[in-house]
């Protein structure tokens, strides 16, 4: 990761965003410091995308104040920004060679013949993009066209780079290939990002700093880990995670929080003691992984996730056990209040 610098080059202000009677955007606040890589997670419908369009001033807040490096910009024309925005549909014109899109954005903002040449030469080179520069978009892959994309966005040379799902539409190979790209491209440029996607497996792997949305507003920010080991409340612990935290009622096990919560890999499995006894519904053997689904009698259906392959049957007597201070208790209003 690129190291952030303590200047603000982004600052979100209290901003809201109404579509009619229904707010989508309610009186966010955030920061953002030069050299951060920021990543935008939740649920669809959490507002994530349409907070992105109002940094970029394709979409106008109802209220609030949008900063971009010092400069108040909620009336500024998105071209004036200083950003650079990638899709996840990539926008590229059909009839432009892969040259000419990446050019094109320059031509338009008058820059010099010989600047646009350099530019599009380094962003070409650092994106192994040099083959394919007389190709067109129809000639390409999925993954080739989206690192194109990220090519005209470069040669931008922008304050702030804004990513809107940009792996949606390729597949889990190429999607790990172009997420290790765009995490070196970061490193490279020691630019600063922000990147939208509903995958918290992206959010984990890319981001300085998750931001993590739920109706609009913010539920916590903070590295990764932190969110991991530390979520502020039940919605963090259960999106943060893969599997998905399990979660049981405090009263099955005799304590006083509303809710309890232990993510599947801080489960040991035994067949012979433990603290809950369950029967083996359903085993997935991922080969690096396995994961137990476990109908218990004192927490109900409990999912156990364990390092390498672990043989058990449908129908199989295990016990589990989670391991101390790993247990999160939340109170009735899902806050987190502390472990056992």
């Amino acid at each position: 990761m690129a190291e952030a610098t303590g200047t603000s080059i982004l600052e979100l202000k209290a901003v809201t965003k109404k579509f009619g009677p229904v707010e989508v955007i309610r009186g966010i606040d955030l920061d953002v410091r030069q050299g951060e890589f920021i990543v935008f997670v939740g649920p669809s419908g959490c507002g994530k995308s349409t907070l992105l369009r109002i940094i970029a001033g394709l979409e106008d807040a109802s209220a609030g104040e949008v900063w971009i490096a010092g400069q108040e910009v909620s009336s500024t024309p998105p071209a004036n920004r200083g950003i650079a925005m990638v899709f996840q549909t990539y926008a590229l014109y059909p009839h432009l060679s892969v040259r000419d899109n990446m050019r094109l954005g320059l031509k338009q903002a008058g820059t010099p013949a010989a600047e646009i040449d350099r530019r599009v030469e380094v962003a070409s080179t650092m994106l192994s993009l040099d083959p394919y520069l007389k190709r067109f978009p129809a000639e390409l892959s999925g993954g080739q066209r989206q690192r194109v994309a990220i090519g005209r966005a470069v040669v931008r040379e922008p304050t702030l780079f804004l990513f809107d799902e940009p792996l949606s539409n390729l597949d889990a190979g190429l999607r790990v290939n172009t997420r290790l790209e765009i995490a070196q491209l970061h490193r490279r440029l020691n630019a600063t990002m922000i990147y939208v996607t509903h995958d918290q497996v992206e959010a984990m792997t890319l981001a300085d700093r998750i931001v993590v949305l739920s109706a609009g507003r913010i539920e916590q920010v903070g590295a990764p880990m932190e969110l991991y080991n530390n979520p502020a409340n039940e919605f963090v612990a259960g999106f943060i995670g893969s599997p998905k935290m399990n979660f049981i009622e405090g009263a099955r096990l005799g304590d006083k929080a509303k809710t309890l919560g232990i993510r599947p890999e801080h489960l040991t499995v035994d067949p012979n003691s433990g603290a809950f006894k369950g029967t083996v519904v359903h085993a997935e053997h991922l080969g690096g992984d396995t994961n137990l689904y476990v109908e218990t009698e004192k927490a109900g259906l409990i999912t156990a996730r364990l390092f390498g392959e672990y043989q058990a049957a449908p129908g199989a007597t295990v016990h589990l056990t989670p391991l101390p201070g790993r247990m999160l208790r939340f109170d009735e209003t899902g806050k987190t209040i502390g472990t056992m």
